[in-house]
């Protein structure tokens, strides 16, 4: 994708969708109809610009935006895409924000991601890192479900090996948001021209996610929700940095990921990535309101620099943000903390999926986040064998009310509520369902809606 802004029309101002095909349409057009708005299409003439513009995000039905999506505002969004390799002058985006019918603009960026965890296909099998489960109570939990293929879980993260044992019979067909053509030779694989393969052109990193939460046990702990499904979303390609691989994705195409998720019948997303908020609207915002709008509940990492820094879109309203513990229960020193962090999972040396059919130890938030997108799941899943669908405040109101504390305090500042506790989740899950409903309000019933 060559250099592109977005910008958000003000309310009332937005243009008729099928004017405006969504940037997806871009990425093979030479030329491309649709006008931005008079006013915005005045302000690229005058700094003598030729751009593309398309709609930033896609509606869920052809035939029109629904409410959620209105309510949301991603009916206004666009984005306005450079025909040449130059960048957007800061006075041009400054002219953009002063047109009235402007509500804010902003230039694409590309977010930086540093990724963990290094391949070991004779790794020492299935006994690896079940202490993580044992803490949380998988084994005891998947006496009463092990999930539910109705749920599905979508993982946007660097792709996945789509061939790999552990969760090749879980997959859902999957899509691949990554296109960054500024620098994509400095990427490993994969970097330019998004299509439906989801696969991982070698970083492991979501592999080793998808692993945590539904894989099949083969050759490593089962997954926390091996019967539910797996809807792989490439968001982030990788370029190596010295010794270190980090994930890279434009924040634009990682909204859009989000919102096919959606749309596609996730139930849950597991973000094991955050980026810093660096001007502009909080990143992922518009787009995390939309999935809440639906029901869907979005979990992720907290961030692995071990300070006190929001990373989003872990920090955003509504989010479960989730941080690590090792082996003894301690908060692990990389873990970023603050009020935003609500759970926190077993996150130091854990043994998962990786590339080529193989398996690795990493450690991270990104390992933590995935347990309690399991944990979600399972949930979900366990109130839809009794006819029952959880809100998303529902599934929060379960896990946070039944997380073991690490001391006295209600809320501890790097461990939010505590460590997730799948048996007693479930356990307070049923005991609510079988409450006679005469007993109690819907409001009552699992926390308010």
């Amino acid at each position: 994708m060559k250099p592109h802004l977005t910008y958000r029309l003000a309310v009332g101002a937005e243009l008729e969708h099928a004017d405006v095909p969504p940037w997806t349409h871009l990425i093979s057009a030479s030329s491309f109809p649709g006008s931005g708005h008079p006013a915005v299409d005045a302000v690229f003439a005058r700094h003598g610009r030729d751009v593309l513009i398309a709609a930033e995000y896609e509606p869920a039905s052809a035939a029109s935006w629904s409410q959620e999506e209105r309510a949301s505002g991603l009916h206004r969004v666009y984005r306005a895409v450079a025909t040449s390799d130059t960048p957007f002058p800061t006075a041009l985006i400054d002219d953009l924000q002063a047109v009235d019918v402007v509500a804010g603009a902003e230039r694409g960026r590309v977010a930086a991601v540093p990724l963990g965890g290094s391949g070991d296909r004779h790794g020492p099998g299935r006994g690896a890192s079940a202490w993580a489960h044992e803490m949380i109570g998988v084994p005891e939990a998947h006496r009463l479900t092990q999930g539910d293929e109705q749920i599905v879980i979508a993982v946007l993260d660097t792709g996945l090996d789509l061939q790999h044992p552990e969760v090749v019979d879980r997959l859902e067909p999957g899509r691949d948001f990554v296109d960054i053509l500024d620098g994509a030779d400095e990427f490993l694989g994969d970097s330019v021209g998004a299509d439906d393969t989801a696969d991982d052109p070698g970083v492991g990193h979501g592999t080793h996610v998808a692993g945590i939460i539904a894989g099949g046990g083969r050759a490593m702990p089962r997954g926390v929700v091996p019967a539910c499904r797996i809807l792989p979303v490439r968001v982030l390609g990788a370029l190596r940095r010295g010794e270190r691989v980090i994930g890279a994705g434009l924040v634009d195409n990682i909204n859009g990921g989000i919102k096919w998720a959606v749309d596609r019948g996730a139930s849950v997303i597991n973000m094991s990535l955050g980026i810093r908020h660096e001007g502009g609207g909080l990143p992922h915002a518009e787009v995390v309101n939309y999935a809440r709008r639906r029901g869907v509940v979005v979990v992720a990492a907290a961030g692995n620099d071990g300070t006190q820094q929001l990373y989003y879109p872990g920090s955003l309203p509504g989010v479960v943000a989730v941080g690590a513990v090792d082996q003894a229960g301690d908060v692990a020193s990389f873990s970023t903390w603050g009020d935003q962090v609500d759970l926190v999972a077993p996150g130091v040396d854990i043994y998962s999926s990786f590339l080529n059919g193989g398996y690795a130890f990493s450690s991270g938030t990104s390992q933590a986040a995935p347990f309690v997108a399991g944990a979600t799941a399972l949930l979900r899943s366990a109130s839809l064998a009794e006819g029952v669908v959880l809100s998303e405040r529902q599934v929060q109101h379960l896990l946070t009310s039944t997380a073991d504390r690490l001391d006295h305090r209600f809320k501890h500042p790097k461990a939010g509520f505590g460590l997730i506790n799948l048996p007693d989740a479930l356990r307070l899950l049923h005991h609510r369902l079988a409450t006679p409903p005469a007993a109690h309000s819907e409001r009552r019933l699992l926390g308010a809606a």
